[in-house]
Formats: structure tokens, C-alpha cells, sequence
């Protein structure tokens, strides 16, 4: 009898397939009329009302530890939920929360996650107005946080939206809250200052939307990070997308700990990066706002949608290799 395994919730391979054949086979109801749908698997729904648009998304977490360097569970909940509406070209407008607390759990841990959650929602200025609070059996504390958007009517911005001659920008240096979680968990001889980049981008997208660049896409690059992001695009687009590693964001430390740990950093989670797919022309001014935002300030392009193959292709110092889907993140519980 197959099991699940944490690797089918570490948002590679393994994954997807669960989704399409154990959770969409069996629903049949996945949309409303004119609305993004359930099986577009985007980073959430939509429901057209009026001149306007709703965005809908939800996200649990489960991350291990609770505590690490740059956040902690509570933040992670509430800015993940931000960023999957702000991904999709939603203004956030509400959250709810619901908390799933272990028995014997201590108060104080509770206190300090609740703090956190409040200054994560004032930071990102999206009130949290409705909730639900148990406690059971479980191993560690589960949040999970739903949340709604608003855009205009035919506005939303989908993952699967990239066209030939888009470039590819992503935000900022990859790799940092898979690494920085791993790091807290494992208690390595070595010591090293990196932190998560968790943070909400409501307020970072809005800019670059607003200065009316044209983004033909966005994903936010969590669970599989940057290479499941750029998968996930090409395979809803049927488009390729070339890349080059001379121009990935990586900081010293990451490259360090990465090449010492036998890691990819393309496939750590980030929780404070977003990937777009801009029209060319536009490509510098995007590039330009987003440094002007301390989330943006090393923001790069990376590379560019092409018809030619309908892979994620990336240029090295020796040659050209196939950027594929991993099985799963290396580093799991990290969201």
C-alpha cells in the first residue's frame, strides 16, 4: 500500500502528482463561472464580482523549527498569504487565521508567535478579522492561513501568463530561508549569520504594477524554489525559459553553505522573492523599481522566455544544462 511521505508536500515532482491524481481526480466542482480555478493550480483562486475581481488563497505551515533566524511560524503564516494574492496582482485586503495548538504547548511561545503574527500583518497592512483556535494531539504547532484580494475585473496575473521575449526577473538573492531554516535545525559546528528573507511583498509589487510595467507573470518561489517556479511557468505557458547562473542572486553565504551541503540553491525555498516574467521593454524600469525597495535591491535579471524548447534551460561557465522539477525541496518543513 503506498503512503505518504513528507515528500509529497515538499512542492516538487512527487507533489504535483499527488495533487492531480489524488486531490483533483476525485473534485469536480474547482471553479467559478469566468474566475481562476482549482485546477490551474496558481498560487490561488479567483471569483469575478462586478467590475471587480477576488482573489482567494490559503496556506498552512508546518515549519520546523518554530523559531529561526529572520522569523518564525507566525511571521511565515501571515506573509506567505499576502504574498500568494500580491503574486497574482491582488491588493490584499483581509486574513483569517486558524491555529492548531499541542497540548502542554507553552503559553509564552504562544505569546511571543502571536506578537510576531501582529507585526508581520501591520507591516504588511492587511488586517487579520476572523479566526478559529484548537488544541489536539499534534506534534508541534500548525497555522494555517487563508486570506482575499481584491483587482480589477480581467486583472489578475496569472503563472501561466509569460510570453516569447519576456524577461525573467527575480527580486532579490535566492536560497536564504531554506538554508537559514536548516541551519536552526540542525546545529551545524559552524557559525553563520544568514536569516530568512520572509517578508511581505504586497507594497514591493504593487510599485512595479502601478508604474504600469507590463508583467505577464509572477510565482513567488517557495517550496521547490526558483527551479519549481520556472517549471511550473513553462509548463502552463508551452513556452521555454533560458537562464544564466553568471546572473542568479546568491549571497557569499549561500554559495558557501550551498557548495559544503552538496545543495542546489535553486531548489531552497525563499519566502521573500517573487520571479516575473516582464515584457522586454519594460525589463529595466522593472528592474530599476524593484532596487529602489529594500526587498528589491538585488533584484537581477536572469534570463528570458523563448519558443524554441519548452524547458528551463541555464547557461554555466561549461555548457548548458536542463534546470528540472525536483523531486521535492531538500531541506523539508521549512514552510
Amino acid at each position: 500500500m503506498e503512503r505518504i511521505t513528507r515528500m509529497h508536500g515538499a512542492g516538487g515532482k512527487l507533489m504535483q502528482e499527488l495533487i492531480k491524481k489524488v486531490i483533483l481526480g476525485n473534485l469536480e466542482l474547482t471553479s467559478v463561472e469566468g474566475g481562476v480555478g482549482l485546477k490551474e493550480l496558481d498560487d490561488g483562486g479567483s471569483v469575478p464580482l462586478g467590475d471587480k475581481e477576488i482573489i482567494f488563497t490559503i496556506d498552512g505551515h508546518t515549519v520546523k523549527p518554530i523559531f529561526f533566524p529572520g522569523g518564525d511560524i507566525g511571521r511565515l503564516a501571515v506573509c506567505g498569504t499576502v504574498n500568494d494574492i500580491a503574486v497574482m496582482g491582488g491588493e490584499p485586503v483581509a486574513l483569517s487565521l486558524s491555529l492548531v495548538i499541542p497540548e502542554g504547548f507553552p503559553m509564552d511561545k504562544l505569546d511571543r508567535i502571536m506578537k510576531s503574527i501582529n507585526k508581520a500583518s501591520k507591516e504588511a497592512e492587511v488586517p487579520v478579522i476572523t479566526g478559529d483556535t484548537k488544541v489536539s494531539q499534534v506534534d508541534d504547532i500548525v497555522i494555517t492561513t487563508a486570506g482575499i484580494g481584491v483587482t480589477e475585473r480581467g486583472r489578475v496575473i496569472r503563472d501561466s501568463g509569460m510570453k516569447e521575449g519576456d524577461v525573467i526577473i527575480v527580486s532579490g538573492n535566492i536560497g536564504e530561508h531554506g538554508l537559514a531554516v536548516l541551519l536552526a535545525r540542525e546545529k551545524f559546528d559552524f557559525k553563520s549569520n544568514l536569516k530568512s528573507d520572509v517578508a511581505p511583498l504586497n507594497k514591493l509589487i504593487k510599485k512595479v504594477l502601478d508604474s504600469g510595467v507590463e508583467v505577464h507573470a509572477m510565482k513567488d518561489p517557495t517550496r521547490g524554489g526558483l527551479a519549481s517556479a520556472l517549471n511550473e511557468m513553462v509548463e502552463k505557458s508551452g513556452l521555454g525559459i533560458n537562464i544564466y547562473e553568471e546572473r542568479i542572486p546568491l549571497s557569499e553565504e549561500v554559495q558557501f553553505l550551498s557548495q559544503a551541503l552538496g545543495i542546489d540553491p535553486l531548489t531552497v525555498a525563499n519566502e521573500g522573492k517573487v520571479v516575473m516574467a516582464v515584457k522586454r521593454e519594460d525589463g529595466e524600469r522593472a528592474l530599476e523599481i524593484l532596487r529602489s525597495h529594500p526587498l528589491g535591491r538585488n533584484a537581477q535579471i536572469i534570463g528570458e522566455v523563448v519558443s524554441d524548447h519548452k524547458m528551463v534551460v541555464m547557461e554555466t561557465l561549461v555548457g548548458r544544462r536542463i534546470v528540472d522539477t525536483p523531486m521535492g525541496d531538500p531541506i523539508p518543513r521549512v514552510c
